[in-house]
């Protein structure tokens, strides 16, 4: 099952089924006004959403064309957001580059944060900022939406809590991070607001690609038109989604429509090099911070710089056939200017 929430004027939009292909859709407003409505009551709202969306397939539901356009977030904001660093490879690069060491417990126990979540943007919204001097820069991550998860789950209990996926791109501003974590109280301004997939699916929709905790396909990320990363999230992905849960809700229970990110989708070399860019023969990387990681280990300084206005980016996923999976993120930079 796809779904999308469709904007509508309102500040949460109207939940709508989408179909496989993404091509339709059928408002599910009887059924449930908002995908968090949804998601609050799961056990007896999800199998009438489950029906929908296979009288859309049959052509026995009413059905609109759906376009990506019209789509916000799949959750237009929610009541929690926390973003792990499960690729802990892109992690080490961070570290190396700045000639950090990188602690053993980076292996074994998760890095997460927790992002702003009440103004999610639009997959086609453009991303809107003051300064290109903050280093404008995209994250390309897999997210899951869970429902209601006790405290104390354990990982190997968690994954059954998982109720949908979503690809995201997890904005960051490299130039205020240094500041923000010198003082020792982890992200708030570097970190503005993220945009998820036009649409979230239940994970049978993955099939084989989808293990229970890791989504083996590659996340294509193009940037200003060109091809910059096709990682594969299902590989190098140190800590699964299970583990993430169980780590976000080792001192509180997570609501339903709490949203658990994976990180930066990012994979080593064959040999455990570091990735190649996808013009050298590589997989290329999810965010910019990372190849200028890479060129500062490589050659002392970095030589890409941050996004600019006028920059765009499109992350998408899609199945082995090549049939896209979430729809496309797809924005532009633009310059913040302040009503008068």
């Amino acid at each position: 099952m796809k779904l999308a929430t469709l904007k509508d004027g309102t500040r949460d939009g109207k939940l709508a089924v989408v179909s496989q292909d993404l091509a339709y859709c059928t408002v599910v407003n009887h059924i449930a006004p908002t995908l968090q409505a949804a998601l609050d009551d799961w056990a007896n709202v999800g199998p009438r959403l489950e029906r929908a969306a296979e009288a859309l397939e049959t052509g026995s539901q009413p059905t609109e064309r759906f376009h990506e356009h019209d789509a916000h977030s799949p959750l237009p904001r929610a009541y929690q957001w926390a973003d792990g660093s499960a690729y802990v490879n892109h992690v080490e690069l961070v570290r190396k580059a700045r000639n950090a060491e990188m602690p053993d417990s980076f292996w074994t126990d998760p890095l997460m944060y927790q992002g702003g979540s009440e103004t999610f943007l639009a997959p086609r919204d453009p991303i809107v900022l003051p300064d290109e001097a903050w280093g404008i820069d995209m994250e390309g991550e897999v997210a899951v939406i869970v429902d209601d998860v006790p405290m104390g789950v354990s990982p190997e209990e968690a994954g059954s809590y998982i109720r949908l996926v979503m690809i995201v791109n997890d904005v960051s501003l490299r130039g205020l991070i240094p500041a923000e974590l010198g003082k020792g109280f982890g992200f708030f301004q570097s970190k503005p607001s993220s945009a998820f997939s036009p649409v979230a699916v239940t994970p049978d929709e993955l099939g084989a690609a989808w293990d229970g905790g890791r989504l083996h396909l590659p996340l294509m990320v193009d940037y200003n038109g060109e091809a910059f990363g096709r990682a594969n999230a299902g590989i190098d992905m140190t800590f699964d989604f299970p583990q993430l849960i169980a780590h976000a809700a080792k001192s509180r229970p997570l609501g339903a429509g709490a949203i658990i990110g994976s990180g930066t989708v990012s994979n080593k070399m064959a040999d455990g090099s570091p990735g190649k860019p996808v013009n050298a023969g590589g997989v290329g990387y999810s965010c910019i911070a990372e190849i200028r990681m890479i060129e500062t280990i490589n050659d002392g300084k970095p030589s890409t710089a941050f996004m600019r206005f006028g920059d765009t980016v499109r992350i998408e996923m899609k199945d082995a056939d090549g049939h896209s999976i979430f729809g496309a993120i797809e924005q532009t930079v633009e310059q913040y200017r302040k009503e008068a």
